[in-house]
């Protein structure tokens, strides 16, 4: 004989011995189904709504934080060029121009060549080198 004490589920697996009719068996049965049915509708409703009510709070707040980015950023540009979020990860401020007066161009004849070759004009060709028209006309001559 097997006694509860030894792991025998509470719940039974057999049938609980009523004498009610088949037929009354059976309307429990539905009833207990509906009952299921409408503790799940209500449960993925009530779920439904939650995230219905999160998103439209994640929304709202998205729309707070970027007005308060463009406050920032009309108050000071560099600062919210810096505090900007990149996927690259750069972190630097608004680019800033380089004093280039002190670098030196080494004029190279065959660059000039090959830029007039592309298609580069004299007149740019001389504002890059940092030489002037008839000097690169010079250096284009001298290869003809």
């Amino acid at each position: 004989m097997v006694d509860k004490s030894w792991g025998v589920s509470s719940s039974p697996t057999f049938r609980v011995r009523s004498n009610a009719s088949p037929d009354d068996r059976a309307a429990e049965r539905a009833k207990a189904r509906a009952a299921r049915a409408d503790a799940t509708t209500q449960r993925l409703e009530a779920r439904a709504a939650s995230r219905d009510a999160e998103t439209a709070t994640r929304e709202q707040a998205r729309i707070d934080r970027r007005a308060e980015e463009e406050q920032r950023a009309a108050a000071d540009p560099h600062a919210a060029a810096a505090s900007r979020h990149r996927s690259s990860g750069r972190k630097d401020v608004v680019r800033e121009q380089r004093d280039t007066r002190a670098y030196t161009t080494l004029v190279d004849a065959d660059r000039i060549r090959e830029l007039a070759r592309r298609g580069a004009s004299l007149t740019g060709l001389a504002g890059a080198f940092g030489v002037t028209v008839a000097d690169v006309q010079a250096i284009l001559d001298a290869t003809r």
